[in-house]
């Protein structure tokens, strides 16, 4: 656990980052029902916006493009909304002014406990098919190691998740946030 800059942002968001499949919409969403916040999903805006899934974004305009709706969807998120939990797309820690759309939880977790966390969901074949760059586990690896400091760099505030429930995790978070 670890905290950087000041928890009280003006936009009072809470953005939870942290590689693909570590937990960040389970913890959305069990935060959202215990504090009674609002909730977004950047994946689910992008998907709304674009009128089809991630999966079919990436296969039809490619990864460069993706990376542009999380763009545009960031500068909105920074403009338009306040008091929420909003969890992101695994990619989207690199977009611009992140810390202006809220305080930055790192959800950290290995690859090991990454991947034992998806295999182990009732939905595994769904969890793991939605996730187009989790296809090559060699490549997957790698991609992680390359983001783990990062998501260090814009992280507020670093929760380790691995082998802790839902509500453990949201019981920590929420003291820490207070």
């Amino acid at each position: 656990m670890k905290q950087k800059r000041m928890l009280h942002h003006k936009n009072q968001n809470i953005v939870l980052i942290g590689f693909m499949g570590v937990g960040k919409g389970t913890i959305a969403r069990a935060l959202i029902k215990k504090t009674k916040a609002f909730g977004l999903d950047t994946d689910d805006m992008i998907e709304s916006m674009e009128n089809r899934k991630i999966k079919v974004i990436f296969e039809d305009e490619g990864e460069a493009y993706f990376r542009k709706l999380e763009k545009k969807t960031a500068k909105w998120l920074e403009k338009n909304v306040k008091n929420c939990v909003i969890s992101t797309g695994g990619g989207f820690y690199k977009v611009d002014h992140l810390e202006k759309i809220g305080t930055i939880v790192y959800l950290k977790s290995s690859f090991e406990g990454i991947l034992k966390r998806l295999r182990e969901h009732e939905k595994a074949d769904l969890k793991l098919a939605k996730r187009p760059l989790l296809c090559d586990e060699e490549k997957a690896k790698q991609l992680f190691k390359d983001r783990v400091e990062a998501y260090e760099a814009k992280a507020d505030v670093i929760i380790d998740v691995e082998n802790k429930s839902a509500k453990k995790i949201v019981n920590e978070l929420i003291k820490i946030l207070q």
